[in-house]
């Protein structure tokens, strides 16, 4: 599984049990919506500085970004 893979799926997980919208992680974090929404379909590279203001925004460390999910299944 590719670290883009991961990244995207961890945003997009994260951003939806903060109940936001694209729109509204794209406000908190000074980002357009459109980048936003590159990001979760794995479309787009990022930074780490928009790493740092995804995480923030969520509400979690940035390394949790980055990290794996375990399968319920395992």
């Amino acid at each position: 599984m590719s670290l883009m893979y991961i990244f995207a799926t961890n945003v997009k997980q994260y951003r939806m049990q903060s109940g936001f919208s694209q729109e509204v992680l794209a406000e908190l974090t000074g980002l357009h919506r459109t980048y936003i929404s590159l990001i979760e379909r794995k479309r787009r590279n990022i930074s780490i500085e928009n790493i740092e203001k995804i995480a923030t925004a969520l509400g979690v460390d940035a390394y949790l970004l980055l990290m794996p999910v375990k399968s319920t299944h395992e």
